[in-house]
């Protein structure tokens, strides 16, 4: 496979700024590698007429839009987060808090459907939190502050019927499914 379409796959992605080690691991092959092919996507996109530039800080790497932007894409991220929240986004927010601290792959196994760009919204509006977990890879979502505060509870086992929909089977066998597939 070629190297530099699967990093621009995982920048495009990735949630957060990665390492060039980080990307090293996920495509198994040698930092250096990753770093030459990183200097290439920069050459390809960090360019006056692209949409999209890979930014480098201390050694992590994004993709972002271009700065030059800015002001069309505030304009579309405050129109789209000012809406009301659509019946897939009330889904992916409730089971967030349920079951949350959640992975992406396990909170798309219990919906079946992918969740990136619910997740970004969600992110955006404050309603949810993207963390490292000591246990798992993969970072895990949890409802923020700012969510619990406008559910009238202080954590989220305080939420109704939390213990019975937290451990609930439908959930318990999708995930089982999602273990069986890793």
């Amino acid at each position: 496979m070629n190297l530099i379409s699967q990093i621009e796959s995982i920048l495009f992605v990735a949630s957060k700024p990665l390492e060039a080690k980080q990307i090293a691991k996920a495509t198994k092959k040698n930092v250096s590698e990753v770093e030459e092919a990183l200097e290439t996507l920069k050459m390809k996109y960090n360019r006056e007429d692209q949409g999209v530039h890979i930014l480098h800080e201390a050694n992590q790497f994004q993709m972002a839009t271009n700065p030059e932007n800015i002001d069309v894409v505030d304009l579309f991220v405050k129109d789209e987060v000012s809406g009301e929240l659509t019946k897939a986004q009330l889904e992916t927010l409730t089971v967030i808090a349920y079951r949350g601290p959640i992975t992406k792959p396990e909170l798309e196994q219990i919906r079946g459907v992918n969740c990136t760009l619910i997740l970004r919204n969600l992110q955006m509006r404050g309603l949810t939190e993207q963390n490292d977990a000591q246990d798992k890879i993969l970072p895990v979502y949890n409802l923020s502050t700012n969510a619990l505060r406008h559910l009238g509870v202080s954590v989220a086992s305080e939420l109704p019927d939390y213990e019975t929909l937290h451990a609930h089977e439908f959930v318990e066998k999708a995930l089982e499914g999602l273990e069986k597939n890793n």
